[in-house]
């Protein structure tokens, strides 16, 4: 969590009035707005009077806080966290959101792989700032951050499951089960899509239109898999099994604090399900850990035809440490760069039994 904070910031009244708000109005009540920016730092560069249009930033910084919101609705141990925060002034630090996409020979109406995702993130202003090989785990991840205030807004890890990599059963099932997707978007919001990366912003009743539409992007949009399928799967990649019942959700969501050992110390001591190291980058520099994906029971059909509850892994929340160092350059930066290493241990909190 982010060190303690006034109950209001400089720009909170601002806030109330702002272009942001505006954009939040059309989807949240006013006690779910106030409870996000109670619980989140908001940048004050997505902090602007109302105009006739909306910036890419400010429809980025909606699209995340709305985001950052669902997971903690998915994940009870974050909500707690959070909880626990608020109630000691202190607001989250939104670092990064994680998802899982799959590069198969047949996504149905759903484009193949990380462009699933990277055709929303583009027009918002990302810019991809890392590629990182998660050879254990047979997918690649790629990280994207804002191109307009890179240190504030979160950036978003898009990992990459290659299905040609395992068996050809294995590549069946994903093509049956992945090959059920729908696109959510539709052509109105492509187009829109187009406009906001051509002009770097839309008209207020565009952009509000359009925010929803982008945040059901953000889902799974594929059918179950059987009991059978979702076993098989689960015998060659837990993390294939994770994508075949929760597809695009964000995996986890990550908050930006100043002393990561601290936090896990803290956590362990209430009792929460932690993992049990700390994940180190190579020049050691950032620090990661997290909790233990919740469980969630999600409808699959057994050898019978018959419906069934099955428990599986879903969602979690991470923690993440990052100092600031000196470039080539001389200029002083955060170090916003993740490490292959770190992620495949950080991944393994969605496997049975995580680490």
């Amino acid at each position: 969590m982010t060190t303690p904070v006034p109950n209001r910031l400089p720009h909170d009244v601002a806030i109330a009035d702002s272009q942001l708000i505006r954009l939040l109005r059309t989807q949240r009540s006013p006690q779910q707005i106030d409870f996000l920016l109670r619980a989140l730092h908001v940048p004050a560069c997505t902090v602007k009077p109302p105009r006739a249009e909306v910036s890419r930033l400010e429809l980025a910084q909606a699209l995340n806080m709305l985001l950052f919101e669902k997971l903690l609705q998915d994940v009870p141990d974050a909500a707690a966290y959070v909880a626990d925060a608020m109630a000691a002034g202190e607001r989250m630090h939104f670092d990064h959101g994680a998802l899982r996409t799959v590069q198969a020979a047949n996504t149905g109406l759903l484009p193949p792989g990380e462009t699933a995702i990277t055709r929303i993130l583009r027009p918002l202003g990302y810019v991809q700032n890392g590629l990182y090989p998660l050879e254990r785990i047979r997918m690649t991840g790629r990280t994207y951050g804002h191109a307009d205030a890179p240190e504030e807004i979160a950036q978003f890890f898009v990992s990459e499951l290659h299905a040609d990599r395992f068996s050809p059963e294995f590549q069946a099932i994903v093509d049956r089960v992945i090959g059920t997707s729908r696109d959510p978007l539709s052509g109105d919001a492509k187009a829109l899509l187009a406009q906001l990366e051509t002009d770097g912003e839309l008209p207020l009743a565009a952009a509000q239109a359009l925010l929803p539409v982008l945040l059901s992007c953000f889902e799974r949009q594929h059918e179950l898999p059987s009991v059978a399928e979702y076993e098989r799967l689960r015998a060659e990649s837990a993390e294939m099994a994770w994508i075949a019942t929760e597809g695009n959700v964000f995996n986890h969501a990550t908050d930006r604090v100043p002393d990561v050992e601290a936090v896990a110390e803290h956590q362990r001591a209430l009792g929460r399900p932690m993992k049990d190291k700390i994940e180190i980058s190579r020049n050691g520099r950032v620090r990661q850990t997290a909790y233990r994906a919740c469980t969630v029971l999600r409808p699959m059909r057994d050898e019978h035809g018959a419906v069934l509850e099955k428990a599986v892994p879903g969602s979690f929340y991470e923690f993440i440490s990052r100092d600031r160092y000196i470039d080539e350059q001389g200029v002083e930066r955060l170090d916003l760069s993740f490490d292959s290493g770190n992620a495949q241990g950080i991944f393994k909190m969605t496997a049975s039994g995580g680490m």
